[in-house]
């Protein structure tokens, strides 16, 4: 990989973008396991320069960084083009879509940890190192995760989930504010081996429906410290359809035949948990509601 130090200038303020690379912490003795981030994205044009430096300044010595872009048409892929040194590989093509991107750089991946960092996301300096940290203390656990926050375009903090540790239970009451952030989490080689690849069905809970099958096989190793950012923006998927995230969510939910887990998101989706909520959408879920008290009781 390139020298940091030569790293293209940008006009942005603040980490990442007129900060030094983050260090090693000072008591680590012998050598990093190697961490690979996929950046999935698609017009993206706007963020994904911050994504890729907050990155790379991270400064990790062991890093893979892989993009792969869905075939922009803004200029994500002159963005891009300004870090190929520095990346490990990308590529601009038609995908299936955010799962498949991901797929597509896990599948080149060799780090024995291993994540994916949207391209409207960041991370805070020293991150890559305190996962590295958590890991090393116990390198059975299928995934090591942290804090992490959502801002909006004028970095302001909109939304800090509450931080708990993760077991195989929680994570079917996903929309109950008892999650922690995805960019905040990287999972294991071993894991990635042991429950496959992504599902391509999914699209806006892909990581949750993920973390659910690695907490079948493996625990989850929780640190406290603030590790990312997330942006909320209009175009945000999660922002602008959390109802159809949360409806996907009791699916899962269903799918594990977890039937008051489902009937409890759906019930939240029906009470107008999430804004926008239509009359008749709701009419329609407390008719499913019906249809599932029946199927568990």
């Amino acid at each position: 990989m390139a020298n940091l130090t030569e790293l293209p200038r940008a006009s942005g303020r603040g980490w990442p973008f007129q900060s030094e690379r983050a260090s090693a912490p000072s008591t680590h003795v012998g050598e990093w396991p190697k961490i690979t981030i996929v950046t999935p994205s698609y017009n993206q044009g706007n963020y994904i320069e911050k994504t890729l430096r907050s990155v790379l300044l991270q400064g990790y010595p062991n890093l893979e960084l892989i993009v792969v872009d869905g075939g922009s048409d803004d200029q994500s892929v002159q963005v891009i083009e300004k870090y190929a040194q520095w990346l490990t590989w990308w590529v601009s093509e038609p995908d299936r879509g955010q799962s498949h991107a991901i797929n597509k750089g896990l599948e080149r991946s060799t780090g024995t940890l291993l994540g994916w960092l949207n391209s409207d996301d960041y991370l805070l300096p020293g991150a890559l190192f305190k996962l590295a940290e958590a890991y090393l203390e116990d390198p059975t656990v299928g995934a090591v995760y942290g804090h992490g926050r959502m801002d909006d375009e004028t970095g302001q903090v909109v939304y800090t989930p509450e931080l708990k540790q993760v077991d195989h239970d929680m994570l079917f009451g996903w929309c109950f504010n008892n999650d922690f952030m995805q960019p905040s989490c990287l999972f294991t080689r071993d894991a990635w081996s042991a429950v496959g690849p992504i599902n391509e069905e999914l699209h806006f809970t892909l990581d949750v429906e993920y973390w659910i099958r690695i907490s079948e096989r493996f625990s989850f190793r929780m640190i406290s410290d603030m590790l990312s950012v997330s942006l909320s923006h209009p175009d945000a998927k999660t922002i602008s359809m959390r109802n159809r995230s949360h409806a996907e969510l009791a699916m899962l939910c269903l799918r594990w035949k977890r039937y008051q887990d489902a009937e409890r998101v759906l019930q939240h989706i029906a009470d107008g948990g999430n804004s926008g909520q239509e009359p008749s959408a709701a009419s329609r879920l407390r008719f499913q509601l019906r249809k599932l008290r029946a199927r568990w009781a």
